[in-house]
């Protein structure tokens, strides 16, 4: 069978640039922050976003309720509509070269009151978003069962918001042993540098679930694990950009942020969110992770903003001028 990537202008486009070292529209240039800062908001996500200025951040990466039924705040008649406000703000609220990531699953024998396929039908008729990758989040552990193949993956929908969006695909390659890399480099079509720097991912990522007993665990649930959000945080934004959780959970978003070097929003109506970014910190202290960060609970927006930036914010600059004065 032909692989149809031969014949993909695009793709042999990529290809050209690579092999010639030239950058692409997309490729940002970033300087790595000594200091990150960490919006905490303990609100409701949408009087968050609608204080967030349009184009403001560069991934948002959302891990809403899967509409299982497993507690009261994850049971929707209508799945779609209570959705639908808060994938319109994350279109606005996204960089025109950023990104959007959506976690969830596909609930085929419960009742079709909504689930991340009834998101994904309305994102492609009612938006300009363009649909990237389906990514396949495969784990080994999970329960048994006897009237249906035992699910093992759930899903993760990447949207960018334009043509131009970010792909750090560098900070995420697997590296190939040295037999394997010795191979590839006889073929005289491929780029060694590629060779060196390790294999592209691919769409179906192996991360095991967090155990009951694992370290990792903080005490939420549905914990996401680290190196899973990580994979998103590294490849789909940049040192210094802002990451916006506003179904922030367990707080792994932040604590990846941080050990990344990117700022992040993160919001969640539940007052547990403090208790479970705490336990995430101190876990990421005991693996010897040391880095410079600010949590600022509930800041206003607009200075949460400068403060990233790191401008002084207007107040300041005016009590200067009349000093001066």
């Amino acid at each position: 069978m032909y692989n149809k990537s031969h014949f993909n202008s695009g793709h042999r486009a990529m290809n050209w640039l690579n092999k010639n070292n030239i950058a692409h529209s997309s490729d940002v240039n970033f300087e790595i922050p000594q200091k990150t800062r960490h919006g905490l908001y303990v609100r409701d996500a949408l009087d968050v976003l609608k204080e967030l200025p349009s184009s403001s951040v560069q991934l948002v990466l959302l891990d809403p309720p899967y509409n299982l039924e497993l507690d009261k705040w994850d049971k929707y008649s209508d799945y779609i509509s209570w959705a639908k406000p808060w994938l319109s703000e994350a279109q606005r609220v996204v960089s025109d070269n950023g990104n959007i990531v959506i976690f969830g699953g596909f609930q085929f024998q419960s009742e079709k009151s909504g689930d991340l396929l009834e998101i994904m039908h309305y994102l492609r008729h009612n938006t300009d978003l363009l649909f990237v990758n389906l990514i396949t989040w495969y784990y080994p552990n999970g329960m048994s069962a006897h009237r249906f193949f035992a699910n093992r993956h759930e899903e993760i929908a990447w949207y960018g918001k334009t043509k131009k969006y970010y792909f750090g695909l560098d900070a995420v390659r697997i590296p190939f042993d040295e037999k394997t890399k010795e191979m590839y480099k006889r073929d005289k079509r491929l780029n060694p540098e590629s060779i060196d720097k390790g294999k592209n991912p691919t769409n179906v990522w192996q991360i095991g679930r967090l155990n009951g007993n694992s370290l990792e665990r903080v005490g939420h649930t549905t914990q996401k694990p680290v190196e899973l959000v990580r994979r998103l945080v590294r490849s789909l934004s940049y040192p210094g950009s802002i990451v916006l959780d506003f179904f922030a959970g367990s707080g792994t978003t932040g604590r990846v942020c941080i050990e990344e070097d990117r700022h992040s929003i993160l919001v969640d109506n539940d007052p547990k969110i403090r208790e479970y970014l705490t336990a995430h910190l101190e876990n990421m202290k005991k693996t010897g992770v040391e880095k410079q960060y600010d949590v600022l609970e509930n800041e206003n927006i607009a200075d949460f903003l400068i403060k990233v930036s790191n401008k002084k914010p207007q107040s300041e600059v005016t009590n200067v001028v009349l000093n001066r004065s």
